[in-house]
This record gives C-alpha cells, sequence and structure tokens, in this order.
C-alpha cells in the first residue's frame, strides 16, 4: 500500500470529486463534519473553491492522503477571520472515507497540517470536535491538543444533540512575543467594576 499527501492550491475536476466522494461517505455514516445529510456537489465544489482560495492567499492549507493512487482522506487548518487572529489557525474537515478507516490516515493528516502551520507561523492550533466522537479526541491528545472548553449539547442531529469539544495546541511564538494573557493593563484595558 502506498500513502502520500498532497497539498492542492488549485481545484479541477479529480480534486472536486475525491473531496465530494469523502464529504458525502462521511456524512451518509454520521460524521461530524458540518452537513446534516450527506452533500451535493452544488455544496461540496464551491467549499472547495472558497478553501483554495483561502490557500492561495496564505490564509489556509488543505491536504489531502492518497492511498494507492485514490483520495482517501482530508483535513485543513484556516487562519483566524480578524487581523488580531492571524496567528492562530482551526484545524477542520479532518476525515477519512469509511473504506480507508484503520490506516491511520487521520494521525497523518492531522501531524502534517501541525508541521505545516508551524512552518507558517501559525502559534495556536485550535478544533472542535463532537463529544461522542472518542477516537478522534484520544488522537487529538496524543498528538499535544487538550480541552480547553466545552458547549454541552450544542451540535445537532436530528433529534440528537452533542457536545462541541474545544481542543487547542500551542506550536509556540517568535523571539520578543510578550504574552499578557488576562493581566491588568495594556491595549483596551479597563478595571473590574466593584459593586
Amino acid at each position: 500500500m502506498s500513502t502520500e499527501l498532497t497539498w492542492p492550491d488549485t481545484p479541477d475536476e479529480a480534486t472536486r470529486a475525491a473531496v465530494h466522494r469523502i464529504f458525502h461517505a462521511v456524512v451518509a455514516l454520521g460524521g461530524a463534519v458540518g452537513y446534516l445529510n450527506p452533500p451535493t456537489r452544488e455544496e461540496t465544489d464551491p467549499w472547495l473553491e472558497e478553501t483554495l482560495r483561502n490557500v492561495r492567499d496564505k490564509d489556509a492549507r488543505l491536504a489531502l492522503a492518497v492511498v494507492d493512487g485514490s483520495v482517501q482522506g482530508m483535513g485543513l487548518w484556516r487562519r483566524g477571520p480578524a487581523p488580531i487572529f492571524t496567528h492562530s489557525a482551526e484545524l477542520g474537515k479532518i476525515m477519512a472515507h469509511p473504506e480507508a478507516r484503520g490506516l491511520g490516515l487521520g494521525r497523518l493528516v492531522v501531524t502534517a497540517l501541525i508541521d505545516s502551520a508551524r512552518a507558517a507561523g501559525i502559534e495556536m492550533l485550535t478544533l472542535g470536535v463532537r463529544g461522542n466522537n472518542h477516537g478522534a479526541i484520544e488522537l487529538y491528545e496524543s498528538l499535544g491538543f487538550r480541552e480547553w472548553g466545552r458547549l454541552p449539547n450544542v451540535i445537532e442531529v436530528g433529534t440528537r444533540r452533542f457536545d462541541d469539544v474545544r481542543m487547542f495546541v500551542d506550536l509556540g511564538r517568535p523571539a520578543g512575543v510578550v504574552l499578557h494573557g488576562s493581566a491588568p493593563g495594556g491595549p483596551g484595558w479597563s478595571p473590574a467594576r466593584t459593586a
């Protein structure tokens, strides 16, 4: 078995079809990747176009796992939505086609995305994972992610509700960065009000 990663930056028909095939199969089995029902090409093609536009703008990277010549897994990181968050990114759409489960594609993709984000100057990676996806949570923890919060029962799948588990991994910062955290003072500071 031959496995490799590709990093597309422009869409072509083969990539569109491969990405759609994975989305459709994963959602059909109840995967938590943003769709309630298996998406159509009219839904996944625009998603891919936007993602690859972000890749070309250096605001994202999309990794595709190719097994014996067929795209079987994927995932991406995307920078934060505003200029004050461009040093952080969110992992998303980490999935493997059901026929390729158990091949270690999740670990391969996430490890490569962590390395890619670090090389792009990303300091913090975050992600959200459905609370009942214990295998994914275990994978992320093994790669250094830690839970920072949990929104209870906010992910809807039919009449069921699941936790949104939020996780992060710190990738390091350049020399000279001052970590202010929640200490008083600094830009935008206001004192606590007493009753």
